[in-house]
């Protein structure tokens, strides 16, 4: 069916179509005048989840979007519609529970029952482009519409506070038994590394450790320079007892001797001058001679002395060593039980260190928590509250007007079209060609009185078309 074939259908119709238009139109506005007035109160609220400006500043201004659905799941929550039962104490009035008993018969509760009718007249919307949230609720009386959304703000809000403070109480009693246990063992291993340093009298480990290693290095130094020292007395006792003891560096240097030696020469020069002025039967040196002898003698016998001092002194060095030895000994014993004590002691302090820390951790994050537990401000703002509206909300006179004429409009054409589809008759030149599939030579002139007598003779198929130059 082309536009021309719509044209003439609707022509040819045109009383049916304006019958239903008209009783659309007429219906749609009689209905939104019949239908009682609703009002829609709104009240908006922002949702800042870092209320903390230093904590907004470090993490940022960017939200979730799941954030801002979970909120809008929230408000729409039984929890918080139950709140705002309960707030409003609405289960106390007679008429509330009277409406109730005739509705469900006593079945569940009064205050889910005005839950679920209170979800159902709330609408939450949520904005695109920032954080604010939009609650309104509708109902026949504009002050109980603005009462309810201001209830259903305030119970959200109360609701998200105790979201947030009741986790953290939860938090803060797990970890205050978390904090007294880590008490507990800080306090056991202290006890422990007081009880191990009282019975060991260890106090400062390491600065004790250090001055005994010390000792001990110095005790190995003096250790081996007793030992070189006694290496060479033994050295020097061994020359001594052989022949060459008076050409030792002792013997040498002492005065007594280096004495003795000098008058040794000077009776040796005079003997020899004199024997040879002399002879040797001359008392004079004969004296010489015996002078002399007399003289070896006391060397020999202060070379001797010198020799036995020697052997003293090289006993006195052994001794020493030993001495040295034995204390060098104790000293690394001493050094080794200290060693000991000290990786104990180490052990020990690292079991305090760790055991401190652990507390520690425990002990902030039972402040922390302890902190949000006792907070008594919620991420959600009141923005502005629902004020009675003037003017209802529903019905729409105006826009069911509009929306009936184009519904009605539709209507109308679409039952012109079913009873035209259902009731097929020729209305255009159109129409013969496509139910006779051939061309259309000419048409009669616009005479109504010759078309009409000559329609009578024609078969209902090929009746004349509608228009100017034709009748029905």
């Amino acid at each position: 069916m082309n536009f021309g074939q719509f044209i003439a259908v609707l022509r040819a119709r045109w009383l049916l179509a304006l019958i239903i238009f008209a009783t659309t139109v007429v219906l749609a506005v009689v209905v939104s005048l019949l239908l009682p007035k609703q009002y829609t109160a709104a009240a908006s609220v922002v949702v800042d989840p870092k209320p903390d400006p230093l904590s907004s500043v470090l993490s940022g201004s960017l939200m979730n979007p799941a954030f801002m659905a979970t909120q809008v799941d929230v408000i729409l929550s039984d929890r918080v519609a139950l709140r705002v039962v309960r707030d409003l104490k609405l289960t106390e009035s007679p008429q509330i529970r009277e409406q109730w008993q005739s509705d469900t018969g006593g079945q569940g509760t009064v205050e889910g029952w005005l839950a679920d009718l209170f979800q159902k007249n709330l609408d939450v919307k949520p904005s695109r482009e920032s954080n604010v949230i939009s609650v309104s609720y509708r109902a026949a009386d504009p002050r109980f519409a603005a009462a309810i959304a201001n209830a259903f703000v305030v119970a959200y809000t109360a609701t998200t506070l105790e979201l947030k403070v009741d986790p953290a109480r939860q938090y803060s009693s797990f970890f205050d038994l978390r904090a007294k246990e880590a008490r507990d063992q800080l306090e056991q291993v202290q006890a422990k590394l007081s009880q191990f340093q009282n019975e060991n009298g260890v106090m400062a480990v390491d600065e004790r450790f250090d001055v005994e290693n010390t000792r001990l290095n110095e005790l190995s130094s003096q250790y081996v320079g007793l030992q070189s020292l006694a290496s060479d007395s033994v050295s020097r006792q061994t020359a001594a007892r052989g022949s060459g003891a008076d050409r030792m560096q002792e013997v040498l240097n002492n005065p007594l001797i280096a004495g003795l030696k000098a008058d040794q020469a000077r009776l040796e020069a005079k003997l020899q001058e004199l024997n040879s002025k002399l002879g040797d039967q001359n008392p004079q040196v004969i004296e010489a001679r015996a002078n002399l002898a007399e003289l070896k003698t006391r060397i020999d016998g202060e070379t001797t002395k010198v020799s036995s001092s020697l052997g003293i002194s090289n006993n006195i060095n052994q001794q020493r060593a030993g001495e040295i030895k034995a204390q060098l000994e104790a000293q690394r014993a001493k050094v080794l039980k200290m060693k000991a004590l000290r990786d104990q002691v180490t052990v020990l302090s690292r079991d305090v260190e760790s055991a401190q820390r652990a507390y520690d951790a425990v002990l902030a994050r039972l402040t922390q928590t302890s902190l949000e537990s006792q907070t008594t401000q919620s991420y959600v703002s009141t923005l502005t509250q629902a004020t009675p509206p003037v003017k209802p909300s529903s019905p729409r006179v105006i826009l069911n007007t509009i929306m009936s004429i184009f519904v009605g409009g539709l209507l109308a054409m679409a039952v012109t079209l079913g009873l035209e589809f259902m009731d097929r008759r020729v209305r255009t030149v159109d129409d013969i060609e496509g139910i006779l599939g051939l061309p259309v030579i000419g048409t009669m002139p616009a005479n109504n009185n010759v078309t009409k007598r000559l329609s009578k003779n024609l078969p209902p198929l090929l009746s004349a078309p509608d228009g100017p130059a034709a009748a029905n």
